[in-house]
């Protein structure tokens, strides 16, 4: 029994590690070993060299580091403006600002590009505000990147406020510091990791973005699209992997100042702090709940535009009324079938990478395996976070295509689609699943144990029932980022399988920009009903209310 116990403690987390190495570590291995392939077939620095010899591609790599710094210059203040009024304000309307702050999660980052030309193209509703210019280039790509981004930021935001120690400001209080200093001396400093992983998180999704930049980057190339023309435009899947590789360079250096500044943060936690409550100020709360206005109003106002656009015959000339944007099956996109194929695949995401994801952090976290190997996991499980979409995407490709590899036969599957969901959304997943299972007491699988139940019916009767809300939370990610993912996916769809996400790529590109915004606008829907259902079941759970621990004699009895 011990033996056979032992063998399930150090297996389990091996064939977790060995998934990771297969689906993550070689891909990209094959990524990099392809940037370095000459035409000869040899390795060399050439591709490397004739990339940066090049004026306009060399520009590619500038104009991203802009854009990335440019996107966070902007997002970065709103979102924690945003934030501080949901967690620091006793503004009106908290709720509906919540809402309305996360709406933009649940669109492609096609969809703010989209109404942005609407807005402000050549036949723009407030084009003559722009004084002659254009909303194509820098400016236009750096506005739809901020509304794109917002959200993931004020996530992390409003985590990082909401911790605050309360006996920290009645201290402040007491020892008479002004509401200006206690901003800068206890606000700023205990935001500090939120505010470094937010800036993290909006850059490495500023330079990935390939959508925006398709519909209004005009002549400001980005390294995401030379990929996109290199690959798709060119054949040129060498040229591409080293723009793939290029584009990751950026990404691991804010991982790795992300992770100092956790290790830094970590020292101004208190162990007995208490709930921060807001005190009362009305100049403060008028203040800040007009700011949020303005903010909310702007998200709002870009998916009220591509609503109205997919519903008028053409905006701005006709606006009578017609359905006829929604006939899917008339514009180069997929029919409705990219609709139900997308809602397939992000389900089948949800379900099998939320079993996955939590199966391989419990395995890592509980059993017995050896240290190197649960570190190991622990490391391959946090690298996808520092690669860019476009870059998987591209490895995957290069990977699974060749016919000497024993898994070529996934290669244009629907499997090789929902893997690469699963890998390019793996690490928030994993540390939500850790989280869960480190609240949960080490003694039932000692409990179990010693009753002679093995420790798969601790994880079935115990961990899963318990992290039922967390479990929930990963499914829900999982599926609303499935449904309006493009980047990891454009290199991999086969041609009888359609996505909703990239159909309004394809149907902007054909310039049939109003039923892109309608196409866009579904996909805004069906995960505002999936969000609304994990709403309901997370209400379910709390009604129910089921203890947060299990008694021990109940492991044993089960």
């Amino acid at each position: 029994m011990i033996a056979k116990r032992f063998r399930i403690d150090w297996l389990a987390p091996l064939i977790y590690c060995a998934f990771l190495v297969a689906f993550f570590v070689i891909p990209l291995g094959i990524l990099a070993a392809r940037s370095l392939t000459g035409a000869d077939g040899g390795y060399s620095l050439a591709n490397y060299r004739e990339y940066l010899q090049s004026p306009e591609l060399f520009a590619s790599l500038r104009n991203t580091f802009y854009l990335g710094a440019g996107t966070v210059a902007l997002t970065l203040p709103l979102a924690f403006l945003f934030a501080y009024g949901l967690e620091r304000c006793r503004m009106p309307l908290r709720g509906v600002f919540s809402i309305v702050g996360s709406v933009p999660l649940l669109a492609p980052s096609l969809l703010p590009a989209i109404a942005l030309v609407y807005l402000f193209g050549h036949q723009g509703l407030f084009m003559s505000f722009l004084g002659g210019r254009t909303i194509y280039g820098y400016w236009g790509l750096l506005l739809a990147e901020t509304i794109a981004t917002f959200p993931h930021a004020l996530v992390i935001l409003r985590t990082a406020l909401s911790a605050a120690d309360g006996r920290l400001y009645e201290q402040a209080h007491l020892l008479g510091a002004g509401r200006l200093r206690t901003f800068f001396a206890l606000t700023l400093p205990t935001a500090r990791h939120g505010l470094v992983s937010g800036a993290f998180v909006i850059f490495s999704l500023a330079i990935a973005d390939v959508g925006a930049p398709k519909v209004v980057g005009g002549n400001f190339d980005v390294l995401a699209l030379d990929i996109y023309k290199q690959v798709l435009g060119q054949q040129n899947f060498n040229m591409g992997a080293v723009v793939a590789m290029l584009l990751l360079v950026p990404t691991l250096v804010a991982v790795v100042f992300e992770r100092w500044a956790a290790r830094r943060q970590a020292a101004l936690r208190a162990s007995r702090s208490t709930l921060y409550v807001p005190d009362n100020n009305a100049a403060r709360d008028i203040t800040v709940f007009s700011a949020c206005a303005a903010i909310g109003v702007a998200i709002v106002g870009v998916l009220l535009v591509c609503q109205l656009a997919a519903i008028v015959k053409l905006w701005p000339y006709d606006l009578s009324w017609t359905l006829d944007h929604y006939r899917f099956g008339d514009f180069d996109g997929g029919g409705w079938d990219a609709v139900t194929d997308s809602i397939l695949l992000a389900t089948a995401t949800a379900l099998i990478g939320t079993a996955l994801v939590f199966g391989g952090a419990y395995a890592s976290e509980r059993m017995r395996a050896l240290r190197f190997i649960r570190a190991l996991y622990s490391i391959f499980a946090l690298a996808p976070a520092a690669v860019p979409g476009l870059a998987l995407g591209l490895a995957y490709a290069l990977f699974f295509n060749d016919p000497a590899n024993p898994l070529h036969f996934i290669y244009a599957t629907v499997w090789v689609l929902l893997i690469a969901n699963i890998i390019h959304y793996f690490t928030v997943p994993h540390l939500t699943s850790i989280s869960a299972i480190k609240s949960l007491d080490p003694e039932y699988e000692a409990a179990a144990a010693m009753s002679g139940r093995g420790i798969f019916t601790v994880f079935r009767a115990v961990a899963v029932p318990l992290s039922a809300a967390s479990l929930t939370e990963i499914a829900l990610y999982l599926f609303v980022n499935a449904m309006t993912t493009v980047s990891v996916v454009v290199f991999l769809y086969p041609p009888d399988f359609k996505l909703a996400a990239v159909a309004v790529l394809n149907m902007d590109d054909a310039g049939d920009a109003a039923p892109a915004a309608a196409m866009g606008m579904m996909i805004v829907y069906v995960n505002l009903f999936v969000r609304m259902g994990s709403a309901l079941a997370m209400r379910t759970l709390r009604r129910r209310g089921e203890p947060a621990e299990l008694p021990l004699a109940d492991v044993a009895a089960t």
